[in-house]
């Protein structure tokens, strides 16, 4: 089998070369499919992936010049260092909308409707209702800002930082470790800045609550508290929904950079 590879690498350099770069290039792209935003959803049929990833891979081995892999090249290592390579793409840009569903989280604990989960057939697993509504809303103003344009052009200039047939090259200098700890450490500092407004608002509710339980000690502020949350964190939701829209998008757009 290896005589024959060979003789076809010899009568078929550059069919050899086109081939060798299009699985290093698939595999890249099913790894950033893998976590990526939008690309990773288990909504989309296991089939269509593949097909995607076939058709996106043709069309990139055109873009990205195809070279023969040097002499002595492991190809599975470089096969398995092309699939992580393009995890850790993913990985950033699902950092990237973690942060909004940090604060959806936040604004459904501050409502109060902690107990309301629903079944996210995404993750297969019970989510907030607050964060279920602004994941759906940070995957459409992602698709709407071009996120999925950024994930390819990313994927496209990985190429150049990264070749597909590299093997011995220092971590520290092909990806930034602070960025990494930076971009995840903003999810919590984003999920506070979206919720800030809600929480502000349900902090003064508890305070008037208080100062009404003091003062009138046969009123159950316990049971009131159930009734008002939810009453007032979706009416503030409804005022600040367009600001908040600027925000998220703004948001998105200041990482349009880094892909």
């Amino acid at each position: 089998m290896d005589e024959l590879l060979k003789q076809f690498a010899l009568y078929f350099p550059e069919l050899n070369n086109a081939l060798g770069s299009g699985i290093m290039i698939f595999l890249r792209l099913v790894g950033m499919m893998r976590l990526a935003p939008v690309l990773s959803k288990s909504e989309i049929p296991a089939m269509v992936k593949i097909s995607f990833a076939i058709i996106t891979t043709v069309i990139l081995v055109g873009v990205i010049k195809p070279t023969p892999p040097p002499d002595g090249t492991p190809v599975y290592l470089c096969m398995f260092l092309n699939f992580m390579f393009g995890v850790i793409i993913g990985f950033v840009a699902n950092c990237v909308l973690a942060a909004i569903l940090a604060g959806g989280d936040m604004i459904n604990t501050q409502m109060g409707l902690s107990s309301a989960m629903v079944m996210d057939p995404s993750t297969k697993s019970q989510v907030s209702v607050m964060a279920n509504f602004f994941s759906v809303l940070a995957l459409l103003i992602f698709m709407y800002s071009g996120g999925v344009y950024w994930l390819f052009n990313a994927l496209i200039k990985s190429f150049e930082l990264f070749p597909m047939y590299m093997v011995n090259f220092h971590f520290e200098k092909i990806i930034n470790v602070q960025y990494l700890s930076d971009i995840t450490a903003n999810v919590l500092f984003m999920g506070l800045h979206i919720a800030g407004p809600i929480l502000l608002a349900t902090l003064a509710q508890d305070i008037i609550l208080g100062i009404i339980s003091k003062t009138a000690p046969q009123v159950n502020v316990f049971t009131l508290s159930f009734l008002f949350k939810p009453v007032m964190g979706a009416f503030i939701l409804i005022v600040i929904l367009p600001m908040l829209i600027n925000v998220i998008t703004d948001y998105l757009v200041s990482f349009a950079g880094i892909f």
